[in-house]
């Protein structure tokens, strides 16, 4: 069955004809793959399914998303955005270049309890390991990446963790929107992680935010913690990766509510 792909002509312009043709074929394109927007799995083979271009100061990364989710679309994104989301850019990889695998960052949103008091918190976890740009070497460094950054690891969840100043959570209008990071040379605050459609969030989680102004993110690479169905669930496998040192965490200042 050929694939059910949409390939806009904005995309089609960037990438040429030539690739265009090669993705509308079957090749370069994944069969399953996690859909760049709403971060659940999709079928080019069973659904339809947009390709959706990712193009920074240097570099450009074609990734795949439920077409009733995205339509296919170029979207410009600052280059350290778009490092920070892909899987490798190495060395031998020049400007222009199109890569088909991707890491995506999956944001969940939830109440974590923390000394008998509700905290509103976002879990970040790639699909892939997170090479750290220029490198070719099959290691994840997101987790050191973070902690860089000035996120903390931690061995376990039993206090508030320190407020990391110059990030911030961006909510407009009950929406998450985006984590904003510092920007360079202390100008303006760029987009770490972007929601490609504003997510929603609960009435409670967006209490909590306005309640403490601030909101808790954790973050642990890929296969550490998984898609929850619960809170409940969603906490054990944090105190599980908090355990096995694969956990960093920082409080992050409301950007808006």
């Amino acid at each position: 069955m050929p694939r059910m792909l949409d390939v806009s002509d904005a995309v089609r312009a960037e990438i040429g004809d030539e690739e265009a043709d090669r993705l509308l074929a079957g090749d370069n394109t994944p069969g399953s793959y996690d859909c760049t927007s709403c971060r659940t799995p999709g079928d080019s083979d069973q659904e339809r399914t947009s390709t959706v271009l990712f193009i920074g100061e240097e570099t450009a990364v074609l990734a795949f998303a439920h077409a009733t989710c995205l339509p296919s679309q170029v979207v410009q994104v600052t280059e350290e955005q778009l490092q920070g989301a892909v899987r490798s850019i190495t060395a031998e990889q020049g400007p222009g270049t199109v890569v088909p695998e991707q890491a995506v960052l999956g944001v969940t949103s939830g109440l974590v309890l923390i000394a008998g008091e509700l905290h509103p918190a976002l879990v970040v976890e790639p699909t892939a390991p997170i090479a750290r740009p220029g490198t070719t070497g099959i290691g994840d460094d997101f987790l050191p990446l973070l902690i860089e950054q000035g996120f903390m690891p931690l061995t376990a969840i039993e206090s508030v963790p320190p407020v990391l100043h110059g990030w911030s959570v961006l909510l407009a209008v009950g929406q998450l929107h985006a984590v904003l990071q510092p920007g360079a040379n202390g100008g303006q605050p760029v987009a770490w992680w972007q929601a490609h459609q504003p997510l929603q969030v609960t009435d409670g989680w967006r209490a909590a935010a306005n309640k403490h102004q601030q909101v808790l993110m954790f973050a642990a690479p890929v296969g550490s913690i998984g898609r929850q169905p619960r809170e409940d669930l969603l906490r054990e496998a944090l105190d599980r990766a908090a355990a096995h040192g694969r956990l960093v965490a920082a409080a992050l200042p409301l950007a808006g509510i």
